[in-house]
């Protein structure tokens, strides 16, 4: 009985890292166990369908994430940030963190903006080439600059958390 107990607690301790491998995709790399959250996501969802609507729903926002995460991954001014990236990872939780902010019902499975980006060093300027590469996705996806005002409204406070130098 005295074994029973310590692999209970083992069992038990270990369910976070089981809750965030159910949804990891094969070749995304592990991270450390943290807790799974719609907090995380950084900003509350909008309510409004319109704006669901104009970013194509679900689907459109996985091809403004593609876009996006491919943009970052080859714009010179982005690209040192984003070296060590695992491309998996990023696309996968951009889309469910785009999602939930607009409302889209998914939910966040990511770490929070601060823990993410502590170690990257990004400049105010990596930022603002981010941003303007997420400007193109959006574009290319035909929503309106109204709606990706919007949109931009909703991830702006997450500045404080990723501009760290």
């Amino acid at each position: 009985m005295k074994i029973a107990i310590p692999l209970l607690a083992a069992s038990l301790f270990a369910m976070p890292a089981l809750a965030q491998d159910a949804h990891t995709r094969p070749g995304e790399l592990s991270v450390d166990p943290y807790e799974i959250s719609n907090e995380n996501a950084g900003a509350d969802p909008i309510t409004d369908p319109a704006l669901l609507a104009a970013f194509n729903g679900r689907e459109g926002i996985g091809r403004i994430v593609k876009s996006f995460v491919d943009g970052v991954r080859t714009d010179s001014r982005t690209e040192k940030v984003f070296a060590a990236a695992d491309w998996v990872r990023l696309e996968r939780t951009l889309n469910e963190q785009f999602c939930y902010i607009l409302g889209g019902g998914c939910d966040y499975t990511g770490r929070d903006m601060a823990s993410v980006h502590k170690d990257h060093g990004v400049t105010s300027a990596e930022f603002g080439a981010v941003v303007e590469i997420l400007q193109a996705a959006m574009q290319e996806e035909g929503v309106p600059f109204r709606q990706q005002n919007r949109f931009l409204a909703k991830l702006a406070p997450m500045k404080r958390d990723t501009v760290t130098r």
